[in-house]
């Protein structure tokens, strides 16, 4: 994404391999951690190896992978912490129950904005789109920035997958509806980190996911 106004740096952390990004601003060199879940000497590897200077913390949902050390990264750093959306304080509350489960430091907070359907967040002189995009978790969102033609989906879309809907109020016919409501329009051209996996684009999803390709939904 050299060409763009928007560069990205995926950061994989935890055990379960969680896509932490980091997003910034070419023109300012401001950046924003989006899913700080763990590992948080790698993060701030990552932040000193761009030369960037980390203005916010963004998170999709809840889930201990994505949100489990926000808290103390935003506390080290001395930044804000902007999403999920307000249907996600119950996951936020149990991170802490949570990452005993699974082994993942996690503490429990509240963001100092939610994020909603519409809104905008700031990142240097980007301006991203926040879309609400409920189904893996009741508050997830994904941050678009148009101009670049770049998506950070969290955990509703994967290469050649969709997001897992049997945890706590996950709802697969939902999460569908996301997809094709939410992301489709944004253009086939669009190109999107996920939560785990590698990189793709929403043609190369509509062409081959076997959840929500346009032959799987049609049929």
């Amino acid at each position: 994404m050299t060409d763009t106004p928007l560069r990205a740096a995926i950061v994989p952390v935890t055990a379960i391999e969680q896509n932490c990004t980091l997003i910034w601003c070419t023109a300012t060199m401001k950046a924003a951690v989006v899913d700080p879940g763990g590992d948080l000497p790698l993060i701030l590897s990552a932040i000193e190896q761009a030369g960037v200077t980390v203005e916010k913390i963004l998170l999709t949902h809840g889930h201990i992978d994505h949100a489990g050390e926000a808290k103390p990264l935003a506390e080290q750093l001395g930044v804000p912490i902007e999403g999920p959306h307000e249907d996600d304080r119950f996951w936020l509350a149990r991170l802490d129950e949570d990452g005993r489960n699974w082994g993942i430091r996690g503490v429990v907070f509240e963001p100092d904005r939610w994020l909603a359907d519409g809104d905008t967040v700031m990142v240097g002189d980007l301006t991203l789109d926040v879309y609400h995009t409920p189904g893996h978790t009741a508050g997830h969102v994904i941050f678009h920035h148009a101009p670049s033609r770049f998506a950070q989906v969290g955990d509703v879309l994967f290469q050649g997958s969709v997001g897992r809907t049997d945890l706590p109020q996950g709802n697969h016919k939902q999460l569908l509806e996301s997809i094709v409501a939410k992301l489709w329009p944004l253009g086939d051209d669009t190109a999107f980190i996920p939560g785990h996996g590698k990189p793709s684009t929403f043609a190369h999803e509509r062409a081959h996911n076997m959840f929500v390709s346009d032959r799987a939904l049609s049929a």
